[in-house]
């Protein structure tokens, strides 16, 4: 058995999901999610795990000291700029107009250092997530590994028992 595609030739699965226009045997229903299960793990194969897992250790760190370097950051400080007296006279509408408008710019500036630490955390949680997944999925592989050992080796075994009973059967 091929993949989960009922034995098929993979070339057969994918005619299955191209026909969906036409009626078949199978329902609309199946063939949707059979096509999109092709389709998922088309994907997974053709991404580089062994990349993958070797690169999750850099990419936490790296999520590490982006935080480090954002956390450490401050805004920069709008009071003082407002507290400044203006070169200019207070009357002018110029003066006044740009005034307004480095306080609209400074606070959209610490908005966006606010959704700059935001992200960062994100990535940062998001990075650690990463890496125990690729922990727990080289454990799994580990242990499918040793599975496989133990069939093939009670598979072995009874091979050989049923051989031992045809034998001495028939002596």
């Amino acid at each position: 058995m091929r993949g989960g595609n009922g034995g098929q030739h993979p070339a057969q699965s994918l005619e299955l999901c191209e026909t969906s226009g036409r009626s078949n045997a199978v329902s609309p229903d199946f063939q949707k999610v059979f096509c999109m299960a092709i389709g998922w793990l088309t994907v997974l194969k053709s991404v580089p795990w062994a990349e993958v897992i070797s690169n999750a250790p850099k990419v936490a760190d790296g999520a590490k000291k982006l935080w480090s370097t954002i956390g450490k950051k401050s805004p920069a400080p709008q009071a003082d700029a407002a507290r400044e007296e203006p070169a200019h006279a207070p009357d002018d509408p110029s003066v006044a107009a740009l005034q307004t408008r480095i306080s609209a710019l400074e606070s959209e500036a610490a908005d966006l250092h606010d959704q700059m630490l935001a992200s960062s955390e994100l990535i940062k949680a998001l990075a650690e997530q990463n890496t125990q997944l690729i922990q727990n999925i080289e454990a799994n592989r580990v242990r499918v590994l040793r599975l496989t050992g133990i069939t093939a080796f009670i598979a072995i075994i009874a091979v050989a028992g049923l051989v031992l009973a045809l034998v001495t059967h028939a002596g």
